[in-house]
């Protein structure tokens, strides 16, 4: 977290707004399961929309920022056009939101969901 100063005070931005804004860019773009808690016990688990800032990794620098994001695709999309297309998205919502510069946006795709017999989800993950 880094705060700035202007005429009337300090403003600081926490490093989980940060990780929020970002996740919620990434699951809006289509083609996005959800993010990635990363690995626990071996398998990567998908988090719902409450956990928005997990799965993101925020480094605030002196002029710009990180960011690192682990996500979930659904089975059958074009994953390097989703990838480009999150890091787009990331980069124009936080540098809209934070008013701060994105200096990168690197996505670890962790796992992919695939449709069942049944209509329902299955996941599966290295």
């Amino acid at each position: 977290m880094k705060k700035e100063e202007n005429a009337i005070g300090g403003i600081k931005i926490n490093n989980e707004v940060i990780a929020v804004i970002a996740g919620r860019a990434a699951t809006e773009v289509k083609g996005v399961a959800g993010m990635s808690g990363g690995v626990v016990d071996g398998l990567a688990k998908m988090l719902g929309k409450r956990s928005l800032e997990k799965g993101v990794k925020v480094e605030v620098g002196e002029e710009d920022i990180n960011i690192a994001l682990s996500i979930v695709v659904d089975y059958g999309v074009n994953i390097p056009d989703v990838c480009s297309e999150i890091q787009m998205s990331v980069k124009r919502k936080v540098e809209q939101m934070a008013g701060r510069n994105v200096r990168s946006v690197d996505v670890s795709v962790q796992g992919i969901h695939f449709p069942t017999d049944e209509g329902e989800i299955k996941e599966e993950e290295k």
